[in-house]
């Protein structure tokens, strides 16, 4: 059996399952889409290619081995695009939760029930049917769980809000010593630049107390003055609409010091650097067109 143990997002990682690029299934119809990132670059014919996103996978896999994680990968299935692993399963506390994700992405599940068997079943949590969330919405932080998320006519108008109301309560009802706060988010299905797809796409905490935030992700100020209040102004780094199209909210934490970040994020890097942080760069630019980043293709299983 595993002892799963995640309170946070940057305590020192030393187990991790890490989503899979192989045979994803190529460029999906437009039809098929369901964010409107990846649809843009099915219309300007920059659809990622596999090879390049098994690279840039692999290239996440190999910094997690250099700082002694254990790595942990779904089964394939063929023609799935297995990458994003954060949405289908989180960890809080000892209990890993399996939230009600998406039609489409039902059977991603199905290919971690080796390793979900190895956690005692009375510590997995299955959400309701009238329950939706996915794990980029979902931010264990410290007596905190942070989670973004859609109110009803949100919820009910846009193919991108994909944690609601219920998804929220139930997260109340189940971890009733933490304080969970929702925050609605800003949606679109046709501009990904007005579209907060996940909470870890426009906000993530790093270090100790400091923040990456982009404010125009949030539906409301109220939201943003609760965050920027908590962590102070001064942790916070601001990033602008188009860097959080670029996915610079959604880098990883290996612990307070490292954080594994996108090459191409020459300010963030930079800046990051500046307060103590060191920063592991991998390509990841390829993913990034699908909507999706580092935290997303991550389930942190073990934190210290």
């Amino acid at each position: 059996m595993m002892k799963i143990n995640i309170a946070n997002e940057t305590g020192k990682l030393s187990a991790v399952i890490v989503g899979i690029a192989d045979d994803f299934g190529g460029t999906p119809k437009l039809k098929e889409c369901y964010d409107p990132k990846s649809k843009a670059h099915i219309i300007a014919g920059t659809y990622p290619v596999e090879k390049d996103c098994v690279d840039e996978n692999n290239a996440l896999v190999a910094v997690f081995e250099k700082y002694g994680v254990k790595v942990f990968r779904p089964k394939n299935i063929n023609g799935l695009n297995q990458i994003f692993s954060r949405d289908i399963a989180f960890v809080i506390t000892d209990k890993l939760v399996l939230p009600n994700i998406i039609e489409n992405r039902k059977e991603e599940v199905s290919a971690i029930d080796n390793l979900i068997s190895k956690i005692p079943s009375e510590l997995i949590f299955k959400m309701p049917a009238e329950a939706s969330a996915e794990g980029g919405d979902v931010m264990p932080w410290n007596k905190c769980i942070f989670v973004g998320y859609s109110e009803k006519e949100d919820f009910e108008k846009y193919t991108v809000a994909r944690t609601n109301r219920a998804g929220l309560n139930f997260l109340k009802e189940t971890f009733l010593n933490k304080k969970v706060k929702g925050f609605e988010l800003n949606k679109s299905d046709v501009n990904p630049r007005e579209n907060a797809l996940h909470l870890d796409c426009c906000f993530q905490p790093i270090g100790k107390n400091s923040a990456i935030m982009y404010k125009g992700g949030f539906k409301n100020n109220v939201d943003v003055n609760f965050l920027v209040n908590y962590f102070g102004a001064e942790n916070i780094i601001e990033i602008s609409k188009e860097e959080m199209y670029d996915m610079n909210a959604n880098v990883f934490s290996i612990s307070e010091k490292v954080i594994v970040s996108e090459k191409g994020f020459t300010r963030l890097n930079t800046e990051l650097r500046k307060r103590g942080f060191i920063v592991e760069e991998v390509p990841y630019a390829e993913i990034a067109k699908m909507e999706g980043l580092l935290r997303c293709s991550t389930i942190p299983l073990i934190r210290e």
